[in-house]
């Protein structure tokens, strides 16, 4: 299995902003004639080298693993002569992220890791129309010169993404040993992962939490979407929000994070009938709130032009250094465009 097949296998649940909802075979096995019931998580293993069976079982929770032509659940049983195909949401591609020199904001580093500020619109990992450009290859460059960085082995590197379109704090593991404590951190809910986001409407209270699971839209596998906290759909989420600002028909909100699922506050501000700011995906990049005037939606096609992706930032990130055991907490102030923005809410607010 390529390193790219891997990474999209990898125990974690901050995924890349996927490029295409296109799916493509990487991997068809034909069950043998006298193939016994098997479940198809246990009969991957037998068939692919180099994977996990933790990393089959997210595949087919992520809807990867089809039998005959139909996505199945990890718990279905390969019978005799079964298509099984492995599919994934871009080509298969071989070659290997290579050094580019891309200048990276790098808020801390030490021998066993880096924190990354990462702006909005920089992709963290070569994917279906970035095979270039992107974090990872950033990161190659600047560690290009520490022989023992292989910035292909799936045993280092990036322990958790963030979207393209949103930015803020990432941390990077620079050996397998703070690899393994750094994930098993954001395992155990540890870490400490805060957020800034601008979504449509007013909320009626001061702070909140959201707790519903959170899986792929099946009506649009672009999207995720919220189902029952109690649902074998999706998987757990809880999202606690507090409003930092008032601006009538947007609000300035923390969200921290308990979990850490693809989409999550996209998807749960979605739910609760608050879309992030100019967030296309998930519907924020519409008048969703205010006044029918041609100066109002002037004024928001002012706004989505200034700050023309999601307003969302991951302003604060800590946790337990690997090596030292010291706690480690760091902050990042919002973006230039989000500065903007908010500046020019503030100013419609004051005068109307």
């Amino acid at each position: 299995m390529s390193v790219e097949e891997q990474d999209v296998l990898m125990d974690n649940d901050e995924l890349e902003d996927d490029e295409t909802s296109q799916l493509y075979e990487h991997h068809r096995i034909i069950a043998d004639k006298g193939q016994k019931l098997l479940r198809v998580d246990k009969f991957l293993l037998t068939q692919l080298s180099g994977t996990s069976r933790n990393r089959v079982q997210k595949a087919a929770d992520a809807g990867f693993i089809m039998a005959n032509g139909k996505p199945v659940k990890r718990s279905y049983k390969v019978k005799p002569e079964d298509v099984i195909q492995v599919m994934l949401d871009r080509p298969h591609y071989e070659n290997k992220i290579t050094p580019e020199d891309i200048p990276l904001d790098i808020v801390y580093e030490d021998d066993d890791l880096m924190v990354i500020n990462k702006p909005a619109g920089m992709v963290v990992h070569p994917g279906f129309g970035n095979w270039n450009g992107t974090m990872l290859n950033a990161i190659a460059w600047h560690l290009k010169d520490m022989p023992q960085y292989d910035i292909n082995d799936p045993e280092i590197g990036l322990v958790h993404r963030i979207d393209k379109d949103t930015s803020g704090l990432l941390v990077v593991a620079k050996t397998a040993s703070a690899k393994t404590s750094l994930g098993l951190q954001f395992f155990n809910k540890t870490t400490k992962r805060e957020y800034n986001a601008l979504v449509w409407g007013n909320f009626a209270e001061d702070a909140g939490t959201i707790v519903g699971n959170i899986g792929r839209d099946p009506k649009d596998r672009m999207r995720m979407a919220v189902f029952p906290p109690d649902s074998e759909t999706g998987k757990h989420a809880v999202t606690h929000y507090e409003v930092l600002e008032r601006f009538g028909y947007t609000t300035l909100v923390k969200c921290v994070l308990e979990t850490g699922r693809t989409h999550q506050i996209r998807a749960h501000m979605k739910h609760i009938g608050h879309p992030l700011f100019s967030d296309e995906r998930y519907g924020g990049d519409q008048v969703l709130k205010g006044s029918s005037t041609a100066k109002y939606r002037q004024f928001i096609d002012n706004c989505f032009k200034l700050c023309p992706r999601q307003v969302l930032h991951a302003k604060t990130l800590g946790f337990v250094h690997p090596r030292t055991g010291q706690e480690m907490l760091f902050g990042s102030e919002l973006p230039e465009d989000i500065v903007a923005l908010l500046e020019k809410w503030r100013g419609w607010s004051k005068s109307n």
